[in-house]
């Protein structure tokens, strides 16, 4: 697999150039204080426990603090390791899991650590591609489906162009594949990678194989000069979820809980739909003050769930990929009561409810 390495340009935004948001630690600020966190689970400095179903905005698919992510970062720090044994590990790691010929003919731009960075690299490699994702999550979980995936690759061939997968969301099993545009049976011909290829460390680059344009020379990898705790921490993910067959068990846990969320949820008069694949699901409400107070009330049940910017009136649940069942019936359980007691649109009363407000319970 070779490596090659583009300019690190950032996208200009409509209008003038991007502008740049000061960094924080937390994609959302939250009324507690973490003190420690393993899997699904947070422990507040109150002694309050909280189910995350959005750790590290969907990044962490093996959820806080896994062993094996751990482990590996701590194999970097030792005097052996090298960057070239972590980027070779990193590589064929990676290999072993792309889709079809791609595994074959792959080649990798690392960039700088985002998915801005990662889609300009992108757009540098292919002027006029087709882009697509296998789910649009930051557009309020909107799944096309299979057959406008396939409507895509074939829209690319007709045209000349490459086809690009967005897999920053989609990849690494969260939609029941390990690769989204695997839900069409079609090959890219350029993936774009961040958040959890870095198994939940800053960590972004662009999978391709030759397109036009593209005359990088193929042979040995160039020296690598990336961050190599992310390359150790991506390369044990990608291994244990492929190893543990955690793609499959995400398809068949996400299929089960959307199948309940339309059961118990989509009836209450604030909820307009229930949509998702895998273990990337959304729930729209009624308008974004009716989300709010869900979401409110989900943190007093001790259930953390994600916002949606651009479209404020949708809860998203990317919860990580070794939930077990038990904790993914808990999950449900907290989300349908907060939606009971949350106000419904209009102001009107809550519907009483008789659960107990788990995060209350001490650990």
């Amino acid at each position: 697999m070779a490596l090659t390495q583009p300019s690190a340009a950032l996208p200009a935004t409509r209008g003038g150039p991007r502008r740049e948001r000061p960094a924080r630690a937390h994609a959302r600020a939250l009324p507690i204080v973490p003190v420690r966190a393993r899997g699904l689970m947070i422990e507040g400095a109150d002694g309050r426990r909280y189910l995350d179903c959005f750790p590290g905005a969907g990044s962490l698919v093996l959820g806080h603090n896994h062993p094996v992510a751990l482990e590996a970062v701590r194999s970097v720090l030792s005097p052996a390791a090298t960057s070239g044994s972590v980027h070779d590990t990193f590589a064929a790691e990676l290999r072993a899991t792309l889709p079809g010929p791609l595994a074959h003919r792959a080649r990798v731009r690392f960039c700088a650590p985002s998915r801005a960075a990662a889609l300009a690299a992108a757009r540098e490699l292919a002027p006029g591609a087709e882009a697509v994702e296998a789910v649009r999550d930051e557009d309020g979980v909107l799944v096309p489906g299979a057959e406008r995936l396939r409507g895509a690759r074939d829209t690319a061939a007709a045209r000349s162009v490459p086809l690009v997968a967005d897999e920053t969301r989609t990849g690494l099993g969260r939609t029941g594949t390990f690769w989204g545009i695997e839900h069409a049976d079609a090959v890219p011909d350029v993936m774009v990678l961040s958040g959890a290829v870095g198994g939940g460390l800053p960590l972004a680059l662009v999978v391709h194989g030759d397109v036009p344009g593209d005359d990088a020379p193929a042979g040995p990898p160039e020296p690598f000069h990336g961050n190599r705790l992310a390359l150790a921490a991506g390369a044990a993910t990608l291994r244990h979820l492929r190893e543990n067959g955690l793609a499959g068990r995400a398809r068949t846990l996400g299929d089960r809980l959307l199948a309940r969320l339309r059961r118990d949820v989509l009836a209450h008069e604030g909820v307009r739909d229930v949509r998702g694949l895998g273990l990337l699901l959304g729930v729209e409400f009624a308008d974004a003050a009716t989300a709010a107070a869900v979401r409110h009330a989900c943190l007093r049940r001790g259930l953390l769930v994600g916002p949606c910017d651009a479209r404020p009136a949708v809860l998203r649940l990317l919860p990580p990929l070794t939930i077990t069942d038990e904790q993914a019936e808990a999950v449900l359980d907290r989300l349908s009561d907060a939606i009971a007691a949350a106000p419904r649109p209009g102001g009107h009363p809550p519907t009483v409810s008789t659960r107990k407000e788990a995060g209350a319970a001490p650990a």
